[in-house]
């Protein structure tokens, strides 16, 4: 094997996409190493993880993040190490030449990273290009210039730096914005921009770019299903075939001179019948798995670009696999009024593998399930 022996550290191993790169990895003769934050990580309990360290993966401990990594790539004598999180995403671009002393980092520099990861940068980007996006305001420093500016309500208001649906809020009227307002520490900490409506499919476009800007892997899945319902993470996912997606995703990813993996989040617009571009997300996407399942190697993409081998491309991939998270798909059915009208049905699972169970992998699926319950608690208990 090519990278048989090679030492890749996977952070954080919380993450749902570990299981598939743990494999992959595994499957190409890696030693994989995982930093955990609890002994219920799927990471931690998978029984293809070699080495497992528990330690600190926290946003608001950023310095000591930083120190136990560096570390742990000294003792550990780490080769390479993948990013599975915004947050170590962003840590590791942001401190990148001080990492690379020491191992091979699966990210891009941080002048790249930034314009993925601050979706203000990301919607400014497609905007000067002409591609297809959501009409996003620029330099907003207080509510005058919101309503000085022609954009209609309703409107989304999101942190420029965030993942999933937390902070995202539809704002109806400019009361309403007033309100939201006062519980924010910082107005410039937010992207404005117009509200389309969720009453069409989402779509995301898994890539993958060489050192020479050509596309690798381009794989479209639609996100039928969501959770929270009002705009949320993906529950079910279906591989398509939309090159429109994929020349918009191209283009963008080309723009800002992005290298390796990303993962790019579309809505289709019912009122035009477009897929616009909503966010970047600067790794490797929760619901890889089902890239995988359609016959691609993000893995071993990242391992040949690290170490400068020729990049296999893919062509072509496998059109209606589906990828389902079992877990919040079934709050999706308890809580949609369109539980029986779903398309595909809730109840098929024709070609559809869990983000998170394998049968030869069994334990992962129950501890991610716990630690969601105890994560829901957690909530519940805050809001109370």
């Amino acid at each position: 094997m090519v990278f048989s022996g090679v030492r890749v550290l996977l952070a954080e191993g919380r993450a749902r996409q570990c299981l598939p790169l743990i494999r992959s990895l595994k499957k190409h003769g890696c030693i994989v190493y995982a930093l955990c934050v609890s002994k219920l990580d799927v990471a931690y309990v998978s029984r293809f993880t070699d080495y497992r360290i528990l330690g600190i993966c926290d946003r608001q401990r950023e310095t000591e993040t930083k120190e136990q990594i560096i570390t742990i790539l000294k003792e550990k004598k780490i080769d390479v190490v993948i990013p599975t999180t915004d947050f170590i995403a962003g840590l590791l671009s942001k401190n990148k030449d001080e990492f690379s002393l020491y191992s091979k980092i699966a990210i891009v520099d941080y002048d790249i990273f930034k314009k993925a990861e601050d979706k203000q940068l990301t919607m400014e980007t497609c905007m000067e290009a002409n591609l297809p996006c959501p009409i996003t305001l620029n330099n907003v420093t207080s509510i005058e210039d919101i309503k000085n500016n022609s954009i209609h309500f309703p409107i989304v208001m999101k942190p420029k730096i965030g993942y999933g649906a937390i902070g995202f809020k539809v704002i109806n009227c400019f009361e309403q914005l007033e309100k939201e307002l006062k519980q924010v520490n910082s107005i410039s900490d937010y992207i404005f921009q117009e509200y389309i409506p969720q009453t069409d499919i989402q779509y995301e476009c898994a890539m993958f770019m060489d050192k020479n800007q050509n596309v690798k892997t381009s794989l479209v899945f639609s996100k039928n299903r969501w959770f929270p319902i009002s705009g949320g993470s993906s529950t079910l996912n279906i591989t398509v075939n939309r090159p429109d997606i994929v020349e918009i995703c191209s283009k963008l990813l080309k723009k800002i001179g992005w290298v390796g993996a990303a993962d790019i989040d579309l809505i289709q617009d019912p009122r035009d019948n477009t897929a616009k571009i909503m966010e970047i997300n600067p790794r490797v996407s929760g619901s890889v798995r089902i890239a995988f399942d359609a016959g691609t190697d993000l893995a071993l993409q990242m391992l040949q670009l690290l170490y400068d081998k020729e990049i296999i491309q893919y062509e072509d991939y496998k059109i209606g696999r589906r990828l389902r998270c079992s877990q919040t798909d079934l709050l999706w059915f308890l809580k949609s009024p369109n539980r029986f009208k779903a398309k595909p049905n809730w109840f098929s699972n024709k070609k559809t593998n869990d983000q998170v169970f394998y049968f030869s992998d069994p334990i992962p699926w129950f501890a991610f399930t716990i630690q969601g319950l105890k994560n829901y608690k957690k909530e519940i208990k805050k809001r109370s």
